[in-house]
């Protein structure tokens, strides 16, 4: 974990090695904005709670520990039942660890003492968590600032910093909030280096799965491939969220591979596979989706699907820089989409009237993208002052901001053939005019092709993260490739007797 540079962390092999100055520059940021912010008064001390394990249901198996999101920015601990204070006018940071019992040596491992930690996370001091309240009253704070607030993507509200005693202390509950979410918004260049690399892994590991892919294989075996390389080539021991592994009609299931819907289908020759996967590592996530022919050969109905998916993310893609309106770069996706789908017969009449007719959400009704960092669908989206936009399509929209240098956002247009969704198109006479029903019934059971890239806005455009076979004839190419090479490799067994 440490080096000449100072601590980190770091897995060993070829996995990044993160340091542990990445989470003493977020605490300076949200000092710096809260001494800017002149409702908050001198000496006050934010604190903040980390998460706790769990255990399944009643039982005693424990449920594997992720670190709460806010508090792994703050601090990169991956221990739980933690707390970490920040003095906002110094930036002096104190980490609060559990006192452990004695029988924790036996089942669990050794018990380190506060210096341990001190060295480990690069923090000012360590005390026991039982000792909180008599740490603090020493500080003589003016304020605690807690963290209470909606993170607007989920609804939920997160969890604020509680301990005995507390009472003791003058506390707000609001202040910290917005701050410390628009910092998490923009990302530094060390945050940067890590999400290159769980994209670099990620999309390492989408390759091995379209390696891998053939007719007669289930979803989950591929979904398992995936998660074996990046444990195993990149440290990643959890993932951004469920695998979505949908091929036929499922690839039209936005949130497939759910516990109701495990990734159980066996790949049919004719196909189209939607990947939605991405690895974490030290709670920094991905999110990428390739959409593939399961037989590795697109028939002429899925090459003109596909191909309007991807002119419709390329243009998103060329178009984004600082100042340009997210609703607006999804708008641009539904009018190449609805083009591309009037040049493939499937819809018919003005686009300009498909537009107003909404039509862009019958075969898109999520949102273009949104942002990525610690959480896969990260805070920030809407902050005091940005609306969301009560239109079908738009209203799905994770974010509705102005792009800023620095935000690092997923680009996934989508085009699906939902039954329910067309069948609800089809009883509207506003959205039916525009629909070739007997062209239209070809594609039903086709499912739906997503492509989905993570980028980062720069000064001047993105910086594109992912790196996966793209093209039509990339994709053909990529997947004959490595059928080739199985083949040769199996002869070679064969001629040597193995």
């Amino acid at each position: 974990m440490a080096s000449a540079e100072g601590p980190s962390y770091w897995l060993g092999n070829e996995t990044l090695k993160v340091p542990a100055a990445l989470f003493a520059l977020n605490r300076k940021r949200v000092c710096d904005r809260l001494r800017n912010n002149h409702n908050v008064p001198k000496e006050a001390v934010v604190l903040l709670q980390g998460g706790e394990e769990t255990n399944r249901y009643c039982t005693d198996t424990g449920v594997l520990f992720r670190q709460e999101s806010f508090f792994h920015w703050a601090f990169g601990v991956i221990e739980s039942g933690c707390y970490g204070a920040i003095d906002v006018e110094t930036g002096k940071s104190i980490l609060f660890v559990p006192k452990l019992p004695e029988s924790y040596a036996v089942w669990m491992g050794t018990i380190h003492p506060p210096e341990h930690f001190k060295k480990k996370y690069a923090v000012d001091e360590v005390h026991y968590a039982c000792d909180i309240a008599k740490v603090l009253s020493a500080k003589s704070p003016s304020i605690l600032l807690t963290l209470r607030g909606v993170n607007t993507d989920s609804g939920s509200v997160c969890r604020e910093a509680s301990f005995e005693g507390i009472s003791k202390f003058s506390v707000n509950n609001t202040l910290l909030h917005p701050e410390i979410v628009e910092c998490r918004v923009f990302k530094t260049d060390m945050e940067l280096e890590v999400l290159r690399y769980t994209n670099r892994i990620s999309s390492e590991a989408h390759k091995e799965v379209m390696k891998t892919a053939k007719v007669g294989m289930t979803e989950y075996e591929l979904e398992s491939v995936f998660l074996h390389y990046c444990y195993a080539r990149g440290g990643m021991r959890h993932t951004s969220y469920t695998c979505i592994c949908g091929s036929g009609d499922n690839s039209s299931v936005l949130h497939y591979g759910h516990a109701g819907a495990p990734n159980d289908k066996i790949l049919e020759d004719g196909d189209m596979c939607l990947f939605d996967m991405g690895g974490e590592y030290y709670c920094y996530s991905s999110d990428i989706t390739c959409s593939f022919p399961a037989n590795g050969k697109f028939t002429a109905d899925q090459r003109a699907v596909y191909e309007a998916v991807l002119k419709s993310s390329r243009a998103v893609m060329n178009a984004v820089k600082p100042g340009v309106s997210w609703p607006d770069m999804h708008r641009l996706a539904d009018r190449i989409n609805l083009e591309e789908l009037t040049k493939a017969g499937i819809l018919k009449g003005n686009v300009e009237d498909m537009i107003k007719a909404h039509m862009g959400a019958v075969f898109m009704p999520h949102g273009l993208g949104h942002f990525l960092g610690i959480d896969v669908h990260d805070v920030g989206g809407y902050p005091e002052g940005t609306d969301r936009i009560d239109l079908p399509g738009l209203k799905s929209l994770r974010t509705a901001r102005t792009l800023q240098e620095r935000m690092v956002l997923t680009i996934e247009p989508g085009i699906y053939f939902i039954d329910h969704v067309l069948d609800q198109a089809l009883a509207n006479p506003a959205q039916a005019c525009f629909i070739n029903d007997d062209v239209l019934r070809r594609f039903r059971g086709f499912g739906g092709v997503r492509i989905e890239d993570d980028i980062a806005v720069t000064a001047s455009g993105v910086e594109l993260l992912t790196c996966v076979p793209r093209t039509v004839e990339e994709i053909e190419s990529f997947m004959a490739e490595s059928k080739d090479e199985g083949k040769t490799l199996s002869k070679v067994i064969l001629s040597q007797g193995l």
